[in-house]
């Protein structure tokens, strides 16, 4: 964007009577004359032929170009001359066949008053104020001065009308404005809200608590978002996913001027609806003469704007597609998602959100090192918000880090759990840990029911997914610790599932962020987090047959590891007889993956 910069030549000074000054901006031309500079060359020509025509013809004297963009100022001796060159002006430009790629938008502002003229300019507050008025509009819109109107209400052109769109506050100016539209037969009249310095640019509700421990992921999505046009941040349920993205949209408002807007799709059951519910989130009017989408691209069109869409995965497919079609025909948009799995577009760059960083519990440090890890440290905020005394201590600290430690640092967990520290203390809360599910409730009213209780948010998680992957990720609790994709095949594979078609299923579960995959020395090996784990299991539970059946899938792949390492055939690097880690007797023989404490 280049900025036409005033010079204030010496000269002598002249005070005029009152004028009419129209001050004129092609919205949009900065990314057009990035994206067509040849194309903007004809076009901008073409504009100036039809803007200084039709300036002349109304007794207007063009003067030097003025503030941003490809701007023009025009000085008339009264207000109706002024008002009719503004139709004329846009009569021609509706009219002519702009290119499909630079179409030519003008915006215009008109205000009656008094200036200082030096040379080949004119100054003064009242030529600021008209400059400010038309900064307000959007394309197509022809605005005016109450003064301007006063003048011209009996003036109009046949057909003309105006409309008073409200008081706004103008940018540097200490008296506001009441600012009017002018209406004609032809010309548009339907436009979004002025670009009022007072209005809303985002719609991101007010944190009612504190935002903790994510200052690096923060700094990394940031980083992502200057590269990329789709940022998705995956996690599971209670990761910690909306958290993220609300804090890294806030710190975006002020990059981009036409806001920033989050559409919430968690409540969502209907795939169709899902433009709308974008279209009202970024305040676009409806029209009958277009879709949804089709209202929503043409809103976007020529906006520098940042769309959250927040909790895709239950509607993923129809996510997808709308984010293609918004970022092919809205190159000013940027996207920030939240979802389970990836959208799977074009261009985008996926960010899993990490679980919070715990303490080594074998070696745990002080109690003062100890509120440096972004887990304890959010347990200790929330035990605060439900006991204002609560404080962490030498006796406590054990039992905290362990809290933090079985909820695998899943902000979720961790944040219903420190609820709990109203009614008992946090010894009692690890002790009740294995039921985890019916002691983690109690989440805030407000919530979404899914991030009320640890067992809903992962209810949520496996209600979407297929018969396939829950028989796998159910089938996979068998395993106490991380596994191999052989033995994930052995245990999974069954009737109706064979077990190359286990490997696309593992792979959708990873990219579900249900199952993690681990990679090291180039060793692939896969598990679940415990709280993953132990809601599998209880699944698994609810059908006894299937139970026993991958317990004795899993006792056999045992055996047969056993038996191979017993003839000879045992795996470097693997647990071995007398590991404590080792699931098999000592008597047996090591088994082909490392397995965690459980």
């Amino acid at each position: 964007m280049t900025m036409a910069v005033e010079r204030r030549e010496a000269g002598p000074r002249v005070y005029l009577g009152s004028s009419t000054f129209l001050f004129t901006d092609i919205e949009g031309s900065t990314p057009l004359w990035e994206r067509h500079e040849g194309l903007m060359r004809l076009a901008t020509a073409r504009h100036d032929t039809l803007l200084e025509a039709r300036i002349r013809a109304h007794g207007g004297r063009q003067v030097t170009a003025r503030g941003e963009g490809d701007s023009l100022f025009a000085v008339f001796p009264n207000a109706d001359a002024a008002v009719s060159a503004a139709v004329a002006i846009e009569e021609a430009l509706v009219g002519e066949p702009w290119p499909a790629e630079t179409p030519i938008k003008v915006r215009i502002g008109l205000h009656t008053g008094k200036a200082e003229q030096r040379t080949h300019n004119y100054y003064g507050p009242d030529v600021n104020r008209c400059a400010r008025i038309r900064g307000l509009g959007h394309g197509g819109q022809i605005l005016l001065s109450s003064v301007t109107t006063d003048l011209v209400r009996s003036l109009l052109p046949p057909g003309a009308t105006v409309r008073s769109l409200g008081v706004h506050s103008l940018k540097g100016i200490a008296q506001p404005e009441e600012v009017y539209q002018l209406q004609y037969p032809g010309l548009p009249a339907d436009f979004p809200p002025l670009y009022s310095p007072e209005a809303a640019r985002h719609n991101l509700p007010l944190a009612l608590s504190s935002f903790i421990g994510r200052e690096r992921e923060q700094g990394e999505v940031m980083a992502m978002m200057a590269e990329a046009r789709l940022v998705t941040l995956m996690g599971s349920g209670g990761s910690g996913k909306t958290r993220l993205a609300l804090a890294v949209a806030g710190d975006l408002v002020d990059h981009f001027p036409e806001g920033v807007w989050l559409a919430e799709l968690a409540a969502l059951g209907d795939p169709a609806l899902i433009p709308g519910v974008v279209a009202q989130a970024v305040d676009t009017r409806e029209s009958h003469a277009r879709t949804p989408l089709e209202a929503l691209i043409h809103h976007l069109r020529r906006r520098q704007v940042l769309l959250v869409l927040d909790n895709c995965e239950h509607l993923i497919g129809a996510c997808a597609s709308l984010a293609a079609a918004l970022l092919r025909a809205c190159p000013g948009l940027q996207i920030l998602a939240t979802s389970r799995e990836p959208l799977g577009v074009t261009g985008e760059r996926r960010y899993r959100v990490p679980s919070l960083p715990l303490p080594n519990l074998a070696h745990l440090p002080s109690t003062s090192l100890l509120t440096s890890f972004p887990s304890v440290r959010l347990f200790v905020a929330r035990a605060k918000d439900r006991r204002p005394d609560f404080e962490l201590t030498v006796e406590n600290a054990q039992a905290v880090a362990e809290v933090c430690a079985r909820l695998d640092g899943m902000p979720l967990g961790i944040e219903l759990a420190a609820a709990r520290v109203g009614a008992m203390e946090v010894e009692a809360i690890r002790a009740r840990l294995n039921d985890r599910f019916r002691l983690l409730t109690g989440g805030p009213r407000e919530a979404m029911p899914r991030q009320r209780t640890l067992r809903a948010a992962l209810d949520w998680s496996f209600d979407l997914l297929s018969g396939p992957e829950r028989a796998v990720l159910t089938a996979l609790a068998v395993f106490p610790g991380v596994f191999t994709l052989e033995a994930a095949e052995a245990v999974c594979a069954g009737p109706g599932l064979v077990d190359w078609e286990v490997l696309d299923l593992l792979t959708g579960l990873v990219d579900k962020s249900l199952v993690v995959l681990e990679e090291t020395d180039g060793e692939r090996q896969y598990g679940l987090l415990e709280t993953v784990r132990h809601y599998a299991l209880e699944r698994l539970e609810e059908n006894g047959q299937e139970a026993r059946a991958a317990r004795e899938r899993h006792l056999d792949w045992c055996l047969n590891q056993a038996d191979q390492a017993s003839a000879g055939e045992g795996f470097a690097g693997q647990p071995t007889r007398g590991d404590p880690n080792c699931p098999l007797p000592p008597t047996a023989a090591g088994v082909p993956w490392r397995l965690k404490p459980s």
